[in-house]
């Protein structure tokens, strides 16, 4: 075969490939990733994530976090230690919070605003990779790596230490929310959904478990302690101080220890709210605050809700009937847990249970019967006005930031087919209304139209199919009301 050179017709061929310059895909692919990473470093952007938008309220938000001891001090709320260290792992010390609420929307903090990631990352990276059963020492830089490209950079757009929205507003005094996070989450998770309240004029207490349930945190006692680390906790993990009866610390009992941690921290955010209004001092382990002295008489607890999502709403609704002073007038309870433990049916104040589209559509067993039916008929029993609803179109993480952060990857993993921001503002827009019902005891929104569906996707009659709004039937269905409270339940529900 000739060479091209001995082909003048191929000369010009030649000579242009000869002086082009040569640019591999991978180098090209390589310079474009590194352009892009440089840039999200310069901007203080997610490097694989979309930030966090800001609130949509008419008020500003203010956040703060505080970690105080807990009155009377450390509290073991169930006799069981690590396996390993021989530790207990149900002791509790502090509770740790970070509050939402309402400032002035032009107010600007020179605090550097809160991580959505607490640092350090690698902590809860390596929580992760524990509870994925990937914990070793090549997986966990591989975690924190890819835990700091899907969120390393992100900032919750709240301003740190702001004042408390002044009086004059329209809110000399603002209803009070402890709100509690789901299974292998974390405080921060909910960042959205919360300060999108509190710029509707809400304060919420966004709690931190520290009861082995989330991907790891640090109790600090005192200002100056470096602060002892807290891994997530499995059932493998537990025992009873007894090695005779090692074996009996079950699933349940598991379970059961963690709602009463929980309990104790719910008792806990009460005090603080309380403390708070009353104007006295508060010890805070974490960075220093000063806003907190102004707060004094400005919160209602006489409006104390209790709230929360997955294992927090089975927790919030536990804590209804347990946490006294001050009481709580009301509780919002988000896609309760299936495998939680069972859900307290003995609640007396109103309250406003949503299901996600997945919580609702997916049929499963729960204490010998459909989950479905023991929240409907759990809704139906209680003495005071309440509500059960589903969400179409979302699935179980659609009230995290997640789908904000990463909306692509959580619509493929989860079949959702509500615009993510659209969905969040649903559940703000519902709750808020709960809120006003609570307040003034006047139904407004979704809360003011009769049932549509007693079970899941089936209409109660083709009449109330024609005359429900097409815009809400895409949003919303409606099982359980005030108007249909009345019915007996039609099987107990298990303690």
């Amino acid at each position: 075969m000739s060479s091209i050179k001995n082909h003048p017709q191929n000369a010009p061929v030649a000579l242009v490939s000869q002086s082009r310059p040569r640019f591999p895909w991978r180098r090209i692919l390589l310079s474009a990733v590194g352009l892009y990473a440089f840039y999200c470093f310069i901007h203080g952007v997610p490097l694989l994530a979309s930030p966090l938008p800001s609130y949509t309220g008419p008020h500003g938000v203010g956040a703060i976090d505080l970690e105080v001891p807990l009155n009377g001090g450390p509290l073991r709320v169930a006799e069981a230690v690590h396996k390993t260290t021989g530790q207990p792992v149900f002791e509790v010390e502090t509770l740790l919070a970070t509050v939402y609420y309402p400032t002035d929307r032009d107010f600007r903090s020179r605090k550097p605003r809160y991580r959505w990631i607490p640092r350090p990352i690698s902590l809860t990276a390596q929580g992760y990779a524990r509870l994925a059963g990937l914990d070793n020492f090549i997986t966990r830089p591989i975690f924190t790596v890819a835990l700091w490209a899907v969120g390393g950079a992100v900032t919750i757009p709240a301003e740190v230490d702001a004042p408390l929205l002044r009086h004059g507003s329209g809110h000399d005094s603002f209803p009070v929310t402890i709100f509690s996070h789901g299974d292998v989450s974390s405080r921060t998770d909910y960042t959205q959904f919360l300060a999108e309240l509190a710029s509707r004029g809400h304060v919420i207490v966004a709690m931190e478990h520290r009861d082995g349930s989330g991907p790891g945190s640090i109790v600090k006692t005192s200002a100056n302690s470096p602060g002892r680390h807290v891994p997530p906790l499995r059932l493998s993990d537990v025992q009873r101080p007894d090695p005779d009866i090692a074996m009996n610390f079950d699933r349940d009992a598991f379970k059961r220890a963690q709602l009463a941690f929980r309990d104790a921290e719910f008792h806990a955010a009460a005090d603080l709210l309380h403390a708070i209004n009353n104007g006295t001092p508060i010890l805070n382990t974490r960075d220093p605050v000063t806003t907190l002295p102004s707060w004094t008489g400005r919160l209602n607890t006489s409006h104390l809700t209790l709230a929360g999502h997955s294992f927090g709403a089975t927790g919030a609704l536990q804590a209804l009937t347990t946490t006294l002073s001050p009481s709580p007038v009301a509780g919002w309870i988000l896609d309760p847990g299936k495998s939680s433990g069972p859900l307290n049916p003995n609640a007396t104040v109103p309250i406003l249970v949503v299901h996600s589209n997945s919580w609702s559509r997916t049929v499963s067993p729960f204490y010998n019967r459909p989950h479905f039916d023991t929240v409907r008929d759990l809704v139906r029993a209680v003495p005071a006005p309440s509500w059960f609803l589903t969400s179409i179109g979302t699935a179980h993480p659609s009230v995290t930031d997640a789908p904000l952060i990463e909306p692509l990857l959580l619509s493929w993993t989860t079949g959702t087919t509500l615009d993510v921001r659209e969905a969040l503002r649903e559940y703000v827009r519902v709750v808020d209304d709960f809120f006003h019902y609570v307040r003034d005891g006047k139904e407004r929104g979704i809360l003011s139209e009769k049932a549509t569906h007693h079970q899941y996707d089936e209409w109660v009659s083709e009449e109330r199919e024609r005359e429900f709004p097409r815009a809400l039937a895409r949003l919303w269905q409606i099982h359980v009301t005030p108007s249909n409270q009345t019915r007996p339940m039609e099987h107990p529900v298990e303690l």
